[in-house]
């Protein structure tokens, strides 16, 4: 599994990051978390509004950082 978190950098985005990584490792799911901070690369993504939640190459939430249990969820956790 490919996960990306698309964000600048704002207090959200790494709240998001955070909560990703952290599902990730308690749910020992086999995949990649990736952080992408270009807004050319985001932009790909038809995203407007950051942080975004991106699962191999479908945006799965954007404009907030959904809450753990709501991630483990998106994520199959």
């Amino acid at each position: 599994m490919n996960i990306e978190v698309l964000g600048t950098g704002c207090s959200s985005c790494q709240t998001l990051e955070t909560r990703v990584q952290r599902v990730v490792e308690d749910a020992d799911l086999d995949g990649t978390v990736e952080k992408v901070e270009d807004m050319q690369e985001i932009m790909k993504y038809g995203v407007m509004s950051t942080p975004a939640l991106v699962v191999d190459g479908e945006v799965k939430s954007s404009g907030r950082a959904p809450s753990v249990q709501e991630l483990k969820d998106l994520l199959g956790a």
